[in-house]
C-alpha cells in the first residue's frame, strides 16, 4: 500500500506530535537526521520548533506521508534559499521514513514527491541536500537521480574517533 502524500499540510497538534514521534523513531533507529541515539522527543523538539517557525515565514515547505492508518510515516522539509543569488534550487532537510516502513519503497515515493514539490515552486531548478557518509543515504539518493556534487571529510563527529563525511548532492529538476 503507498503512502498518501501532502505538501503544505495545516499544521496541528496532532501532525506536530506526529512529526515529532517519526523523528524520534527515526533518530534512535540510526537514522541520520542530526542527532544520534539515544534520543527524547524532548531533545528534538527545539530543532521541530525551528523548522515550524521557518514554515510560518513561508522559508521551509513541509511534505508528509501518512500510511493506511493515517499515522505520519514520512516527512521531509523543503527550505528555500534567501539568499538572491541562490533562489533558483531549494534545500532538502531532515528526509525520514518511519523504520517500521523501510524497505516497502516509501522512501523513493517520498523523494519522488519532494521531487513534485519543488517544481510547483516557481523558479526552482533543481534540489540539493546533504547526508552523512558511512550510512548508504548518499547510494540510495544517487538511485533517485541525485548526483554527489561535494564531499567534506570528517566534517561530522557522530562520536568520539567516528568522523563522517557531509556529502553534497543534486537533483536537477525536468519541468516535463
Amino acid at each position: 500500500m503507498a503512502l498518501i502524500f501532502e505538501l503544505d499540510p495545516a499544521v496541528d497538534r496532532a501532525l506536530r506530535d506526529g512529526v515529532l514521534a517519526l523523528w524520534t523513531d527515526v533518530s534512535n533507529a540510526g537514522g541520520a537526521v542530526g542527532f544520534v541515539p539515544p534520543v527524547t522527543a524532548e531533545d528534538i523538539r527545539p530543532e521541530l520548533v525551528k523548522h515550524l517557525a521557518a514554515m510560518a515565514e513561508g522559508r521551509t515547505r513541509l511534505l508528509v506521508g501518512y500510511d493506511e492508518e493515517g499515522a505520519v510515516a514520512a516527512v521531509a522539509f523543503l527550505t528555500l534559499n534567501a539568499h538572491r543569488l541562490m533562489r533558483h534550487w531549494l534545500w532538502l532537510y531532515t528526509v525520514m521514513v518511519h523504520p517500521r516502513h523501510q524497505g516497502k519503497g516509501y522512501g523513493r515515493d517520498l523523494m519522488a514527491a519532494a521531487a513534485d514539490g519543488a517544481r510547483s515552486v516557481e523558479g526552482i531548478e533543481s534540489i540539493r541536500l546533504t547526508c552523512r557518509g558511512g550510512t548508504g543515504a548518499d547510494a540510495f539518493y544517487a538511485a533517485c537521480g541525485y548526483k554527489e556534487v561535494g564531499r567534506v571529510p570528517d566534517a561530522i563527529r557522530v562520536a568520539p574517533g567516528d568522523d563522517r563525511d557531509d556529502i553534497t548532492m543534486l537533483l536537477p529538476l525536468d519541468r516535463h
